[in-house]
């Protein structure tokens, strides 16, 4: 290896090292502020015309933690939920922020939500940081470094329940209308074959759970790229398989101008069942319901 190969490195993991301590930091100060925030009034308005919300906690979190990771790291880039892509001077580094994931569930009075921190190097993932205001729990994971949770290190997701049937989250992006039929045929045949599916909302939450081990897949259609990589990268470090609808290893590079994501996770054994089910899902027509 080339004398600047193992500059470049040493230079790369002691960013990281760095990161990972002020992007913890950021995303449980941000929480700190969120859980405060909810005992008052809180300010909820509509965003867009998809159904998604913004509240004045969402920004709150949001100038708290992109105030951190600026004075921490003046020279990246920065694709914030709220502020969208914020130019820096060293395009090789990008962070993506979700300061409050859950956003219509703290709108309903359900305490169900999250933070989510990631950091890229040249488009890939190489931290990632959720945290649950609620609880105070904190998982975070390091590219090829193995992922850590409240108690200790996290394991490879267990085997699917095959008594009876497994249980799987769903995510759907705002853009996806109630009437799209793709998401009428697939979480209805997804119904049919598992013990329960869950949508939470906060599908950084549900990333936990899968890499956990409480659920035992999760099937995201049409995801938003905040949603993604802070809780993909802790998913992928704890040993869960990520891949296409058509079960092929979902390339987890960012593109902040990118598109929507489908995607599937879990073992690698209900990964492969899941793939099988988003297939026999072209073939059925869900009618009855209104266009």
């Amino acid at each position: 290896m080339r004398s600047g190969d193992v500059m470049n490195q040493v230079l790369e993991a002691a960013v990281l090292e760095t990161a990972a301590k002020v992007a913890v930091g950021a995303a449980v100060a941000a929480g700190a502020a969120i859980r405060s925030g909810l005992e008052g009034a809180v300010a909820v308005r509509a965003k867009g015309t998809a159904g998604d919300l913004v509240t004045d906690l969402d920004l709150r979190a949001e100038d708290i933690i992109l105030g951190r990771l600026r004075r921490a790291f003046p020279d990246h880039h920065i694709l914030a939920e709220e502020s969208g892509l914020l130019d820096g001077a060293d395009s090789a580094w990008c962070w993506i922020v979700d300061p409050l994931d859950g956003t219509n569930n703290i709108a309903v009075g359900l305490p169900v939500y999250s933070i989510g921190i990631a950091l890229c190097h040249l488009g890939t993932p190489v931290l990632g940081v959720v945290h649950e205001p609620t609880t105070g729990y904190t998982w975070s994971a390091l590219r090829d470094r193995g992922a850590t949770g409240p108690r200790g290190r996290l394991a490879p997701a267990r085997p699917p329940r095959a008594d009876a049937g497994p249980i799987l989250a769903w995510l759907q992006g705002y853009p996806v209308a109630r009437t799209d039929p793709v998401a009428r045929a697939l979480r209805l045949t997804l119904e049919a074959n598992a013990r329960r599916v869950i949508q939470l909302w906060s599908p950084l939450l549900c990333w936990m759970m899968v890499s956990r081990g409480d659920i035992d897949g999760f099937v995201g259609y049409r995801a938003g790229l905040v949603d993604l990589p802070a809780g993909s990268i802790i998913a992928r470090e704890a040993g869960v398989r990520i891949t296409d609808w058509a079960g092929a290893p979902l390339d987890d590079r960012i593109d902040p101008d990118g598109g929507e994501i489908d995607f599937l996770a879990g073992s690698a054994e209900i990964v492969g069942e899941l793939a099988t089910l988003v297939k026999s899902a072209d073939g059925v027509t869900v009618t009855g319901l209104p266009d």
